[in-house]
């Protein structure tokens, strides 16, 4: 049985890539033993359409097909949070094919666009919230300069259930906890090296983008972290930091490059990754993260 939303947003939200086949077009049936393997390894939540899945470099109607694929593709077993974003007509109408596909709730992507204001995003994510039917809403918050009196005003617009909080900064998500509604989980969305200082300071579950490759390092830093245990929490995640820094290259420009290099090196071929993300590795990143998989028993 699946579990409920707010469990889920405590747990691991597993952030999915975009397979593409040989001809560079979305291949989601790609993705099936990813799912099913994450799921076995017990990931809370997939989340379809996230920045590990390249949200930013499909078209619309990808991120509409991916969106009603992975929903199928879970088929009931869990939770799934659906991404959306970019303009407003986009952002809506992506919202409403989601919740058409049965998807648990809605991830808004900050609005990326130069000339964003605090009362605007609020009239885009009440926007995007209509636009789905009312599904519960999960705020992606990549830039707290926004402040914490806007952040506040977000998380009391209806629906809003969560906020993935996705920048280094746990003493200002101490702030915008304080200030919100004790209802709301605020998730660390800078995976699994940041869990355990966000959670030092009240987040509760964390994205992944290593779900994809290794779930099981990911389930057990979680049970770790809801244990109180940081001394075991940190031993386990730097046994996979170095694959983490090797996505944090580049500017974050092989973020998702490394990911895919490893779906490919242990038989899960998904695909290269599309520009303006790095592709391939470079030999010494290849290199190290083969040392890593060799390392960790994934290859």
């Amino acid at each position: 049985m699946a579990l409920d939303l707010d469990t889920a947003l405590t747990g691991i939200s597993g952030i999915l890539v975009t397979p593409y086949d040989a001809e560079g077009e979305i291949a989601p049936a790609r993705l099936a033993p990813i799912i099913d393997r994450a799921l076995g390894a017990g990931m809370h939540m997939p989340v379809v359409n996230g920045n590990t899945g390249e949200f930013y470099a499909l078209t619309t109607e990808e991120a509409c097909t991916m969106a009603r694929e992975v929903v199928a593709l879970v088929d009931g077993r869990a939770p799934v949070l659906a991404g959306v974003g970019r303009g407003i007509r986009d952002a809506c109408r992506l919202a409403r094919v989601s919740a058409e596909a049965g998807a648990t709730a809605l991830m808004i992507h900050q609005p990326p666009d130069p000339f964003v204001s605090p009362r605007g995003t609020l009239d885009y994510v009440a926007a995007v919230h209509e636009a789905g039917g009312g599904l519960p809403v999960m705020l992606y918050l990549r830039n707290d300069a926004i402040g914490t009196r806007a952040i506040a005003d977000l998380c009391a617009l209806p629906g809003v259930r969560g906020v993935k909080w996705a920048t280094p900064n746990p003493l200002k998500l101490a702030e915008a906890k304080a200030a919100c509604d004790p209802s709301i989980t605020w998730v660390g969305g800078l995976a699994e090296v940041w869990a355990p200082p966000l959670y030092a300071v009240g987040a509760r579950g964390f994205t992944s983008g290593l779900i994809n490759v290794w779930p099981e390092r990911s389930v057990a830093i979680h049970a770790a972290l809801e244990a109180g245990d940081y001394p075991e929490a940190n031993r386990l995640i730097a046994g996979m930091r170095a694959f983490e820094d090797i996505r944090a290259e580049e500017l974050n420009g092989t973020n998702v490059t490394g990911v895919k290099a490893a779906l490919q090196a242990t038989g899960q071929d998904c695909g290269p990754t599309r520009p303006p993300s790095a592709w391939p590795l470079t030999e010494a990143q290849q290199a190290r993260l083969g040392a890593f998989l060799k390392e960790s028993g994934l290859a």
